[in-house]
């Protein structure tokens, strides 16, 4: 079925941004930066808490709180409940969640009308 409603583009987190994650305990730690004032404007926007949850539940984690850092165009999220116990209690591959900001990368979202794909 056709819609008159315009496609939205997705775009990829890793598009805009690059990523660092790791672990404290049994929180994992993703710092999101983007390449400039225009992709922290869009990432702010539409990459929440409750997006990152939603993109993580598979792994089964606790709460996802997000921080705002303006002045170097970042947010950084705190996952609760996230590595499996820590580092030496988990028996998960990435029991550090070193993979997590890769993954976090691949992410895609709606993007603004003028964003190219």
């Amino acid at each position: 079925m056709f819609s008159d409603q315009p496609s939205v583009s997705l775009i990829r987190v890793g598009d805009v941004a690059h990523a660092r994650s790791g672990d404290k305990g049994n929180r994992a730690n993703i710092g999101v930066v983007a390449n400039d004032a225009c992709g922290y404007a869009w990432m702010k926007e539409v990459l929440t808490a409750q997006a990152v949850a939603e993109f993580f539940r598979p792994l089964r984690i606790g709460a996802v709180r997000r921080y705002e850092l303006p002045k170097i165009h970042a947010l950084n999220f705190v996952l609760e409940n996230a590595l499996g116990g820590g580092a030496s209690r988990s028996l998960r591959i990435d029991s550090q969640g070193k993979a997590l900001g890769v993954a976090l990368l691949e992410m895609r979202l709606p993007g603004p009308a003028t964003a190219k794909e």
